[in-house]
C-alpha cells in the first residue's frame, strides 16, 4: 500500500464511523458492518481513524471520494464498488 492508499483508506473508514455515530440503530450498525467489511477487504490491517465532523450527505459524498481514490491507486475495485453501493443504501 501507498502512502496515498493508507490515506484514502483511513479517511474512508473514519466516515463510515462518523456515518455510524450520527445513524439510528439500523443504520449505525450496517455502517459498522461496512467497516468490518472494509477491513476484510484489506487483510486485517488497518489505519487509525479520526474524527470527521459532518452531515450524513457529506460524509457519504467524501466516502464516495475516498473510495474512488482507492480504486485509483490499485485497490479491488469490485470489492469496494459493492461497499459503497451498500453505503449509499443502492
Amino acid at each position: 500500500m501507498t502512502f496515498a492508499y493508507v490515506e484514502a483508506y483511513a479517511a474512508a473508514r473514519s466516515c463510515l464511523g462518523a456515518l455510524a455515530d450520527i445513524s439510528d440503530f439500523d443504520d449505525s450498525c450496517r455502517y459498522e458492518r461496512l467497516l468490518i467489511d472494509l477491513d476484510h477487504i484489506h487483510g486485517g490491517d488497518f489505519p487509525a481513524t479520526y474524527p470527521m465532523p459532518g452531515t450524513r450527505p457529506k460524509l457519504l459524498a467524501h466516502l464516495e471520494d475516498e473510495v474512488d481514490q482507492m480504486i485509483e491507486l490499485g485497490g479491488d475495485g469490485l470489492c469496494l464498488e459493492l461497499l459503497l453501493a451498500s453505503a449509499l443504501g443502492w
